[in-house]
């Protein structure tokens, strides 16, 4: 158990991909804090992760909201009394054409996907800060990891996607910068891209009407079945990746093994290059 010990948050941890980044991090024996919009969701993965003899425990709310990062952090602390492990990965999709694209509809996906993941490392920075100089002091060398979620629309763009797109480059270059920043407290800042994933948001819709709420909003989301297939056949192994294989890329910068990797992005997509 490679994570005995420490302490994991991971955004957007009730559902899809980040539930199971949270059972991958607790399988490896990481103490859990699951987070959702939603408290139902959030809950039934930390009696998930708790019936199979691990820890978890929830922190409900909006990562956008103004004082969500100081209690996610806070959560982490006093259950824990320590935090090692932050996984930026909750986020989702509004998309149109730049014409039909208003401004709350740009900010929305900017706030979620860049500014949201900016706040939650501010808020950790504090308790990072005063315990690596602690350790140094005391002759211990402990590496604490940060793995934000970016995507292969950050890599390469896509069409119908301008805020999605530049949100997720630019949480590239936030990870770049922080590995820079932060790599003299021993944390290993990384960055993975994925490329089609099979969540409820890219479910193939042929009517258009799969959709999820967000703070009273109605969003679509699905993709059409036709991309879909498009999609899959541009990908070298010929299908989209389950949510356990996506988890598996966040372990690998999680692991002590990539203890001397910061600053990286890795790409997810069964072999698909934008």
């Amino acid at each position: 158990m490679n994570l005995e010990g420490q302490t994991a948050l991971v955004t957007g941890s009730g559902r899809g991909i980040g539930r199971s980044i949270a059972l991958k991090l607790a399988s490896e024996g990481a103490n859990v804090v699951i987070n959702d919009m939603d408290e139902a969701p959030a809950l039934a993965v930390v009696e998930e992760i708790r019936s199979l003899g691990g820890q978890a425990v929830a922190c409900a709310g909006s990562v956008t909201g103004a004082t969500f990062p100081d209690r996610f952090v806070q959560t982490a602390i006093d259950n824990y009394q320590g935090l090692d492990i932050i996984v930026n990965n909750a986020g989702y999709t509004w998309d149109s054409v730049i014409q039909k694209m208003s401004d709350e509809q740009w900010q929305a996906i900017l706030d979620v996907h860049v500014t949201a993941p900016f706040r939650i490392m501010r808020a950790a920075s504090e308790y990072i800060r005063i315990q690596a100089k602690k350790e140094a002091a005391d002759g211990q060398e402990r590496f604490r990891k940060v793995v934000n979620i970016s995507s292969i629309a950050g890599t390469g763009g896509n069409a119908g996607q301008a805020n999605y797109s530049a949100g997720k480059a630019a949480v590239i270059g936030l990870t770049k910068a922080m590995a820079k920043e932060w790599g003299r407290f021993k944390v290993n800042v990384n960055c993975v891209a994925f490329g089609l994933i099979n969540t409820r948001l890219t479910e193939a819709s042929a009517d258009g009407d799969a959709s999820i709420d967000v703070e009273g909003k109605k969003i679509q989301v699905g993709v059409n079945p036709g991309l879909k297939k498009m999609m899959e056949a541009s990908i070298p192994l010929g299908r989209g990746g389950t949510p356990e294989e996506a988890a598996g890329a966040v372990y690998l910068f999680c692991q002590p093994e990539s203890n001397y990797v910061s600053g990286q992005t890795l790409v997810c997509g069964g072999g698909f290059s934008m």
